[in-house]
């Protein structure tokens, strides 16, 4: 989800059944080639790892453990341009696994569907070692689309991820957006069920506010939620979300933990984004004035990043992984060399000073342009 692979690709217009035909095929021969960064998934994470310590190690989302960095996989099958080809999709994913992550998150609404779809597909031989995370939300089968979070569409959302997903059960199912038609304890208590059913291990919220999460934690076991949050957009600090994760114990998984690709420093104001294919077209920030207003952010961050020898990516992802040891960040990319750099920061320890000098930096610089769309990304509250 996080970078802007500007290169053409041709577009991925496999059916479903040559998909899942080609993916067992693909399973048997496609190998991986060892990256630079040990695969190894170990001690779980604190505030003592140095530079040069490439094992992955392990944080908590509430009970469930995963690998300190995840792997988004949105932007392999749609919204940040086009899709990638299958073989480039496949791989990149498996090699995610073949290098310590162990979290990956998708979504029903990723494609829609074609995500789930790669993800179950590049998965499967290893499926006891990893965790999977989907989410429902969305009235997709219906042309008037919208938000849909009745009890009986989640249950009829997770049968199809888990035949998209081939699997028998979603390591963390999470509400991709409050349905505010929707009380929330009704939405918990669905997923309570899935999870005495054996088909859903753990519940999470995304972009939920503070009395949402309450309510739905009272229901049920809020393991994560997932919200924006970055350098560039630090909302969750202030409006109480991550206030109230820590009281209650819930993990928090921040999207866009590379400012939606702007943090990597490759765009600029005369970047184009396909407004065919790139969601962030459409977006204020990354409009071509305000893409040339944020440089300043991107100058500061290569600052940073040559003293620690390291890039502006990097930098972005060890700042998230020292503000809160629940915190995981999931980057996504299509790029192999990308995501081989993402991983990078799991080496790089930003100490007390060096984070305080960076707040410092920060706060006296503008960020231009809010995030995604204002209709889409306000926090909306359930009915009750």
């Amino acid at each position: 989800m996080e970078r802007n692979d500007a290169r053409s690709t041709p577009h991925y217009d496999r059916s479903r059944r040559e998909f899942l035909a080609t993916t067992a095929i693909a399973g048997a021969v496609l190998s991986v080639a060892p990256l630079a960064v040990a695969a190894t998934v170990a001690t779980k994470d604190n505030d003592a790892k140095t530079n040069g310590d490439t094992k992955m190690k392990t944080r908590n989302l509430g009970t469930l453990a995963v690998s300190t960095l995840g792997a988004g996989c949105m932007s392999i099958s749609a919204n940040y341009g086009p899709p990638a080809p299958f073989d480039q999709a496949i791989k990149t994913i498996r090699a995610a696994f073949e290098n310590g992550v162990t979290f990956f998150d998708t979504a029903e609404v990723y494609g829609p569907y074609t995500s789930e779809t790669l993800v179950g597909g590049a998965l499967e031989p290893f499926r006891d070692k990893v965790s999977i995370a989907t989410k429902f939300g969305f009235n997709l089968s219906s042309s008037g689309g919208g938000l849909n979070s009745r009890p009986e569409h989640i249950k009829e959302v997770v049968e199809a991820s888990l035949k998209r997903l081939r699997t028998d059960r979603i390591d963390l199912l999470y509400q991709h957006r409050v349905d505010p038609a929707v009380p929330i304890e009704d939405v918990a208590g669905a997923v309570k069920d899935l999870i005495k059913e054996g088909k859903v291990l753990h519940f999470g919220l995304s972009e939920a506010g503070p009395e949402t999460i309450r309510r739905a934690h009272a229901v049920q076991t809020v393991s994560a939620v997932q919200t924006e949050y970055s350098l560039m957009n630090r909302d969750p600090e202030h409006n109480g979300v991550l206030d109230t994760c820590e009281k209650l114990g819930i993990g928090f998984v921040p999207w866009g933990p590379v400012g939606m690709g702007y943090l990597t420093g490759s765009l600029s104001g005369s970047t184009k984004l396909d407004p065919k294919a790139d969601f962030r077209s459409g977006f204020e920030r990354f409009t071509p004035e305000n893409l040339a207003a944020n440089q300043p952010i991107i100058d500061l961050l290569k600052q940073i990043a040559a003293k620690k020898n390291s890039t502006p990516a990097q930098i972005s992802l060890a700042w998230l992984l020292a503000q809160r040891p629940w915190i995981v960040p999931i980057p996504g990319t299509r790029n192999l060399s990308h995501f081989n750099e993402n991983l990078g920061a799991i080496t790089i320890a930003l100490n007390t000073t060096e984070l305080s000098e960076i707040d410092t930096a920060l706060a006296k610089l503008k960020v231009h342009g809010g995030r995604m769309n204002a209709d889409q990304m306000k926090i909306v509250e359930p009915a009750t």
